[in-house]
């Protein structure tokens, strides 16, 4: 049986009304900051928390989390945007079809673009 995808949203990606809206669709989706993860947090201790805690972790921050998962290959999936490549409404969309149709492990080590699940 595979284990549902559970998203934490990194600090750039950490907006209130993304977080809510995956919430509100039933999701598992945390956000920086929380109980786990500070707000000044660096890239490399998000994607760690978001591993330790079972998580993939949705970023604009391309560059860094590219580099970090050359370091950590079996983190737990990097979901990477362009930021304003969507809209709000279009990205909530699209992760909520990512978070239906995968599953955690399919992302174990695995760096992917959002813009592949737009239809």
């Amino acid at each position: 049986m595979s284990r549902k995808l559970h998203l934490h949203l990194d600090a750039d990606t950490s907006s209130k009304s993304l977080h809510k809206a995956l919430l509100d669709l039933g999701h598992d989706v945390t956000r920086t900051p929380t109980e786990w993860m500070a707000l000044d947090a660096s890239d490399e201790q998000q994607l760690l928390g978001a591993t330790a805690q079972g998580r993939a972790i949705f970023t604009y921050n391309i560059r860094d989390f590219v580099a970090l998962a050359r370091l950590y290959p079996n983190h737990g999936g990097i979901i990477l945007a362009f930021q304003k490549s969507m809209t709000l409404n279009e990205t909530i969309v699209v992760l909520d079809r990512v978070l239906r149709e995968t599953s955690a492990d399919e992302w174990i080590g695995q760096v992917r673009w959002l813009n592949d699940w737009k239809s």
